[in-house]
């Protein structure tokens, strides 16, 4: 495998720490914070230690990143609109993605599926399927960007997020929505994503029941973030003041991740 240009040996120095804190050097280098590679002469004025002190290349680069996260949170426009396409631009079926394969997918039993609300929501009741197809529909045809790197032009529908919120009686004024699957995922996006036109809670993929791998019964779907902050197989739906990660997020990838 080619060595990322941030990981080559420089001057015969110590790269532990780059490495065991890659994807937070790879997240750096993602959103271009800092142009080029991250050298380790950048990372030692940062830090004001050498590069061989790993707590201090870690606190600087999460420093980055999080400042990074302010930054893009500040720059978003709740009602600026993601580009659209048409129908015949549309991949079928979706690409998979997800934190590992899809033979190791468990299908969700769609006639038991709960879906669970807590924290800042007054109607906290359990919702089956039926309930959610029953909330007003909407569609869009958006680009999925993948923090790896590639993308497709996906066709879905469902619920707009913004909409559920509201039916749920939620506290719109607060700082997060945070999501737990099937699978073990979770994650959480910024209330003005979650309340942004183009953000659903989608049930179908070219006007077709969402399959299995792609995240039956319940997926999120945002026009303005990378493809892992969109969880699928959600279960649970909570809205808080409490910053709650992700899986990725919790591993050094970008939170915000939008744009």
């Amino acid at each position: 495998m080619k060595t990322p240009s941030a990981f080559r040996p420089t001057g015969g120095v110590d790269q532990t720490p780059l490495l065991e804190n890659r994807a937070l050097v790879e997240n750096v280098n993602r959103r271009m914070m800092l142009r080029g590679s991250l050298s380790l002469g950048a990372l030692s004025m940062l830090t004001g230690c050498t590069v061989s002190d790993n707590s201090s290349v870690q606190s600087a680069l999460q420093a980055v990143s999080g400042w990074n996260d302010r930054v893009q949170a500040f720059l978003f426009d709740q009602n600026r609109l993601a580009p659209t396409y048409s129908v015949a631009e549309v991949v079928k079926p979706p690409r998979f993605n997800a934190f590992y394969g899809p033979e190791d997918i468990k299908p969700v039993d769609g006639a038991r599926w709960r879906l669970e609300l807590a924290g800042l929501i007054k109607d906290r009741r359990s919702l089956t399927l039926e309930d959610i197809y029953a909330m007003p529909e909407e569609e869009v045809i958006i680009r999925h960007i993948c923090v790896e790197g590639w993308d497709y032009i996906g066709q879905w529908s469902g619920v707009p997020l913004r909409v559920f919120l509201e039916k749920v009686e939620a506290d719109v004024t607060a700082k997060y929505v945070a999501f737990l699957c099937a699978d073990g995922y979770w994650g959480s996006i910024d209330m003005p994503t979650a309340l942004h036109p183009q953000t659903l809670l989608a049930t179908k993929y070219a006007r077709e029941i969402v399959p299995d791998p792609f995240g039956y019964p319940l997926r999120l779907r945002t026009a303005t973030k990378l493809g892992f902050k969109n969880p699928k197989w959600i279960t649970s739906i909570e809205v808080t003041n409490e910053y709650r990660g992700g899986y990725w997020e919790d591993k050094g990838f970008n939170w915000f991740s939008g744009i």
